[in-house]
């Protein structure tokens, strides 16, 4: 068992969970990312933000199932899991 393929896969679910966040952000909302984030904040709704841009850790956990990879999907769904418990405690 390689641990770095865990930690790969962790990474990658950071930064498509990250992606998602910014695109549902851009196409969805009528804020920016970056310069409205205590707007987002204040309104009580970035838990909610980032639970749906987390919708495309789906997507690239089945892909790395296809490909075999099933240390780095499971990285995938620890990445996921961490921010389901970000989002609890935020």
């Amino acid at each position: 068992m390689k641990k770095t393929d865990l930690i790969i896969g962790f990474i990658i679910g950071l930064i498509v969970s990250f992606l998602g966040t910014y695109l549902f952000v851009l196409f969805f909302t009528k804020f920016n990312l970056f310069s409205d984030y205590e707007l987002i904040k204040q309104e009580g709704i970035l838990g909610k933000v980032i639970t749906l841009g987390a919708i495309l850790n789906i997507i690239s956990f089945f892909i790395l199932l296809k490909f075999k990879k099933e240390l780095m999907a499971r990285g995938v769904v620890l990445a996921t899991l961490a921010l389901a418990l970000f989002t609890v405690f935020l």
